[in-house]
């Protein structure tokens, strides 16, 4: 009986599709999703793409560029329902809560990408679209729309890292001085530590009436109305 010939090892087996780098971040999301950034390396990377590892080098120069390629990647996956009837606070809501449907299918890359790539949020983002086009339809002056956008994505990518890292969870059991050792917190019957889904949307309404109020403004004691940003 004829032998039949041994299966090359992964990696050095010939590829019927070439490498691309699109194919070369999907393989590595898989992995990050799997296992973790830290345990992503150039060799592991080859061996899911029955690659040789020195191919890899012909597309992208290192691991943090994979990294960045992937961020970018998942970053233009970003996709929301547009309401363009409903009342740009709705919007934002919905935003914010689609964003973070995100974050937590890939925490791992995420929670790499917002504590390492701090270009992560790119102006053709999808994302940063969304908001800065609510920001403005809601009457914030366009020269401030950049920097009101800013500060939404700062204060939302700080509540996610803190869900990711479990910081918010360590912090919301935290007692004020003086309350007493024994003083429950309130939680649902069985469970223990915040209901992270209502602190998302307590900071998200909590963004919203502080900008509604800038929006609002004052008058002066003509009746016209004051600078608002």
């Amino acid at each position: 009986m004829e032998k039949k010939a041994k299966r090359p090892p992964r990696g050095t087996r010939k590829r019927d599709v070439p490498l691309t780098e699109a194919g070369i971040y999907a393989a590595a999301l898989r992995l990050i999703d799997a296992d973790g950034v830290e345990t992503l390396t150039m060799r592991k990377l080859a061996t899911e793409l029955d690659a040789n590892p020195m191919s890899l080098y012909h597309h992208v120069p290192n691991k943090e560029a994979v990294l960045r390629g992937v961020a970018r990647m998942v970053g233009a996956r970003f996709r929301t329902v547009t309401l363009r009837d409903s009342p740009w606070q709705e919007q934002i809501r919905l935003l914010a809560t689609d964003f973070r449907s995100l974050v937590h299918r890939h925490p791992e890359l995420m929670a790499y990408s917002f504590s390492h790539q701090p270009d992560f949020i790119q102006p053709d983002d999808p994302f940063w679209t969304a908001l800065t086009a609510i920001l403005a339809a809601a009457g914030v002056p366009q020269p401030q729309v950049p920097e009101i956008a800013a500060l939404t994505v700062a204060v939302v990518i700080g509540v996610l890292s803190s869900e990711l890292n479990g910081s918010l969870q360590q912090w919301a059991a935290n007692k004020p001085p003086g309350v007493a050792a024994d003083a429950a917190e309130v939680t649902d019957a069985g469970t223990s530590g915040p209901d992270q889904d209502y602190m998302f949307r307590l900071v998200i309404d909590t963004l919203i009436t502080g900008l509604e109020g800038r929006l609002t403004g004052r008058r002066d004691t003509d009746g016209r109305p004051a600078e608002i940003f």
